[in-house]
């Protein structure tokens, strides 16, 4: 299950999943999404390890974007992927 965290200016929608356990960690996906007149752009990263798993459209600008705002709230995903998403914190 994916929980809605933020709409940035540009309307990409960020929302992430529930903890996820991977090799003995505690792992969070990240997922951003754009509509476009001929469908989405999506992208998704996997966190702690900052892996993107994959990128669909989004530019390597706006990938490098992304990296900066995940390792600036990283802390919040994680804290809200424990409570059930941010309408529970």
């Amino acid at each position: 299950m994916m929980y809605p965290y933020i709409t940035l200016a540009d309307e990409t929608e960020i929302t992430h999943s529930q903890p996820i356990e991977e090799n003995g960690q505690k792992c969070v996906e990240v997922h951003f999404e754009r509509a476009t007149e001929d469908g989405f752009l999506s992208a998704r990263c996997l966190l702690p390890s900052y892996q993107w798993k994959f990128n669909d459209g989004f530019s390597q600008q706006e990938i490098a974007f992304f990296n900066e705002f995940l390792k600036s709230n990283a802390h919040l995903l994680y804290r809200y992927a424990e409570q059930g998403g941010v309408h529970c914190a």
